[in-house]
């Protein structure tokens, strides 16, 4: 693991926990305290000079470690990306069911929920930008171009993806950002894209169980309005929260749209 830079929690005294969520049926990381990567680097040679920061969702309450950050490193490392996947702060849970934490607070109403996790945001979307930072400045280290570091997540993670692609400066600026799923009215300075704003990969479900799937599309208009380069896939079916589950359904191609659009832009 590679420990990043942080401020704003140093108060923080509760220790990061890594479990099997048996209602999730999914291994799960919660109250992470100190934001780390976890490199995830394709075999000797193999690289092609890529590299993604992966940020797995959870409602900032949990990290889906596996199936939205394991599994999606594991098959882009295979096609010679290289994969930091990153553990950013989160909310604190006092249980040892963070699930049912955050659903407690989901029925309580979004806007309620969104004011919570509001400071748990800002600390997410530093450890993002540092995340870009810190891969860009060791990238010959990796074998990777500095310029095609990118950034991806999947729901709270693809919060934290938009606010890196909102939010950079010149040193943690991604080649390319890849929100899936995404709540887009928690990220900090929605609505205003930069002029010199990353490639855009969105990916929803038109079923989403949460109702994001309109939050996708909204950061689409919001690039493109802009001029800026946006890819949307909306898939008929799939809910929230599919990553690296086979559902038996078109959806399960995401993951190579995804391939295909980033040798694209970063060709």
């Amino acid at each position: 693991m590679i420990t990043l830079p942080f401020t704003g929690s140093e108060s923080w005294t509760h220790a990061e926990r890594e479990i099997f969520n048996s209602g999730l049926q999914t291994p799960i990381v919660f109250n992470v305290v100190q934001p780390t990567l976890e490199p995830i680097l394709p075999a000797a040679g193999a690289g092609n000079g890529r590299a993604v920061v992966i940020c797995p969702g959870g409602g900032f309450h949990l990290l889906a470690i596996q199936h939205e950050g394991t599994d999606v490193a594991r098959w882009l490392a295979a096609r010679g990306v290289a994969c930091f996947i990153l553990r950013y702060r989160l909310a604190q849970c006092f249980t040892d069911d963070p699930g049912a934490e955050f659903n407690a607070r989901w029925q309580a109403g979004r806007a309620s929920l969104d004011e919570f996790l509001a400071p748990t945001v800002r600390l997410a979307m530093a450890d993002g930008l540092a995340a870009v930072r810190h891969v860009r400045a060791n990238a010959a280290a990796w074998g990777v171009d500095p310029a095609r570091v990118g950034i991806m997540g999947f729901s709270a993670g693809g919060a934290v993806t938009a606010s890196v692609a909102l939010n950079y400066d010149a040193d943690s600026r991604p080649a390319f950002a890849a929100p899936i799923y995404l709540p887009y009215n928690m990220v900090p300075g929605c609505g205003v894209v930069p002029a010199d704003a990353p490639p855009l990969f969105l990916c929803a479900a038109a079923d989403d169980s949460l109702g994001l799937a309109p939050d996708s599309v909204r950061m689409y208009e919001d690039w493109t309005a802009a001029g800026r380069v946006a890819e949307l896939h909306m898939y008929a079916r799939g809910d929230h929260g599919f990553g690296m589950r086979r559902l038996g359904l078109p959806v399960d191609g995401w993951i190579e749209r995804f391939a295909e659009w980033m040798e694209w832009v970063t060709a």
